[in-house]
């Protein structure tokens, strides 16, 4: 192989016009896992050789019968039709982040190794998104904290910059990941696009984020478990069951594996809502507990307090947000966020699908069954319960019986959601620091997934610490949505867009400019400061006014990451004035008994 020569980068300030030339050529499989000597024409040329490849396969099904009797397919189980194993398998032992083994492979090795990972079919994807839906219990409490107007309005349009940061984030993906050069989660988008550091600050929000996650879903049905026990179980240990048996199911490594388990939590998820839907209508709110997170209690408790005789005020709505409710109506608006923070995994996703072009399916279509539930579940809860909406609608049902099928039904659901986010989680961790800083084996080879599950009851065992040292549910949900998810949702896709295009604009392929694969010479005209403005500035009226709207959606979801980390430290401060919220209690924060 020939010997490597560093690029020579022309000054930043530069005004000149400079050649800066990339070389020699060094095969994929010879770089490191994120090696910054890879340039972006060399990702884009790949990935759009890997994108023309893939017109010519056929889409996989989402097959039941193969998924439930563990029986692999022709292309999945890596053999012919005339009997000769596919070359795809039997590498995929061989531990790749050894950099010696993967200058002993060939070019074909190498992007067969790729092709195997990816089997997951659009219709699993699908159901993977969908999985997702963790807060539609919630968006009653958030219409009652923000009105009917706003908050319709505000759900439409989370919903729509949701879909269309999904679709950011698909668009970009393709245009940098390839079989040489596969793109695994969300901080390799942000490397291709704008560098090293970006990688570093995306990973450790995300990872952050998946681990709030699997703790706010652990706290949410430990509360379950403790409603259902009629609280005769120790707080503490509600949690940790659930826990428990997050440790089984986390163990499951493929996403496409997980896509028919992930069909059956959207089934349980909308069985609670029906059920729910049904007796909210025909019964009283639950009033005892609406003290400890109805939308009255977070912006306006004179609504929800009794009088002498012990009655109720009667149930209200508000047409426009509440008066002097800013923290409470922030708050509520956060738990919407909540509702669509499913596009910090659509990377994983994508990484997994054999056509990653037929994601966009499955991404609006997910979008738009998601914010359908949200909001005809959300309008529904908000019109017969009012004020008294719970954070949690089906513990907010007022018959114990039912008020324990939609615990139990709802626990199933949100088990599997848990996970996947888990599954991800750990990946994350993995990808980026295990296998990068300590030479870990891929997860495909055999000491990898013997890895991946001893890794398993450590992230969860983090996620039950956190869980039973907060158990105020609401005030943890806006503080994840607030500094993790609203950014991983909105202001990150959005941003990467941005790089994307202006890089990718920035090439003169008619002057001589791009990438050379017999050569391997990079070809660039200009100082990096002229490229970056010319790159923003070309493409048209048309893009450039994109580009300008990416600028400004990003920096007002970054003005709205501040403004809700105040509404939700503030939310927090008084939530931990209630002598209940002790860390590892025994009493249930939903118990009112005395």
């Amino acid at each position: 192989m020939d010997e490597k020569v560093e690029p020579q980068e022309p000054p930043s300030n530069s005004l000149s016009e400079t050649q800066v030339v990339h070389s020699t050529y060094i095969k994929p499989q010879a770089r490191g896992l994120h090696d910054l000597n890879v340039t972006f024409e060399e990702y884009h040329y790949y990935a759009l050789k890997t994108r023309q490849e893939e017109k010519s396969l056929a889409s996989p099904k989402l097959n039941w019968r193969e998924l439930i009797l563990r029986k692999k397919n022709v292309y999945d189980a890596g053999e012919e039709s005339n009997g000769e194993p596919d070359p795809a398998i039997h590498h995929t032992e061989v531990n790749f982040a050894n950099r010696d083994n993967r200058l002993e492979i060939s070019d074909e090795e190498w992007t067969n190794a790729s092709r195997a990972f990816r089997t997951a079919s659009w219709g699993a994807c699908f159901y993977l998104i969908t999985t997702d839906i963790l807060g539609p219990y919630g968006v009653g409490f958030a219409m009652g904290t923000l009105g009917w107007g706003p908050g319709i309005a505000l759900y439409t349009v989370f919903g729509l910059l949701a879909g269309y940061s999904g679709y950011l984030i698909w668009h970009v993906y393709l245009g940098v990941d390839s079989y040489e050069f596969p793109a695994r989660n969300y901080g390799d988008l942000a490397m291709r696009t704008w560098g090293s550091a970006a990688r570093h600050v995306t990973n450790v929000l995300q990872a952050l984020g998946l681990l709030l996650i699997l703790g706010q879903v652990t706290i949410q049905y430990g509360e379950n478990i403790s409603q259902v026990s009629k609280f005769r179980l120790c707080y503490i240990v509600c949690p940790l069951l659930f826990v428990i048996f997050g440790f089984g199911l986390t163990q499951i490594r493929t996403l496409k594996a997980y896509g028919w388990i992930a069909s059956f939590s959207v089934w349980f998820t909308l069985l609670t809502i029906f059920i729910t839907m049904g007796v909210i209508a025909n019964s009283p709110p639950n009033y005892k507990i609406s003290v400890l997170g109805s939308s009255g209690s977070a912006v306006d408790p004179t609504t929800i307090a009794p009088d002498a005789n012990g009655n109720y005020p009667p149930i209200i709505h508000y047409s426009g947000l509440p008066k002097n409710g800013l923290v409470g109506s922030i708050n509520g608006l956060l738990s919407g966020v909540l509702a669509y923070a499913g596009a910090q995994l659509f990377v994983e996703f994508l990484a997994e699908m054999r056509r990653p072009t037929d994601f966009i399916k499955a991404m609006w279509g997910a979008q738009f069954f998601i914010y359908s539930v949200y909001l005809i579940y959300g309008c529904f809860v908000y019109h017969y319960q009012g004020q008294y909406s719970y954070q949690n609608a089906y513990q907010g049902v007022s018959v114990y019986g039912w008020q324990t099928v939609g615990n139990m039904l709802s626990l199933i659901a949100a088990l599997i959601a848990a996970g996947l986010y888990g599954n991800i989680g750990i990946k994350v961790l993995y990808n980026n620091v295990l296998m990068e800083l300590f030479n870990a084996p891929p997860l495909i080879t055999k000491p990898g997934k013997i890895f991946y599950a001893c890794l398993v009851p450590i992230w969860w065992t983090i996620a039950f610490v956190i869980a039973a040292a907060i158990p105020d549910y609401f005030g943890f949900v806006s503080v994840i949505s607030a500094s993790c998810l609203l950014n991983l949702t909105y202001t990150l896709p959005p941003f990467f867009a941005l790089g994307y295009a202006m890089q990718k604009n920035a090439m003169r392929e008619s002057e001589g400019e791009g990438f050379d694969p017999t050569t391997g010479a990079v070809t660039r005209t200009g100082s990096t400061v002229q490229r970056w403005i010319r790159g923003f500035f070309s493409g048209g009226p048309v893009r450039v006014a994109q580009n300008i709207w990416h600028v400004l959606y990003f920096l007002c979801s970054l003005a709205m990451c501040g403004l809700g980390m105040y509404a939700a430290i503030e939310g927090m401060i008084v939530a931990f004035r209630i002598p209940e919220l002790n860390s590892f209690s025994c009493r249930s924060p939903l118990n009112l008994n005395d």
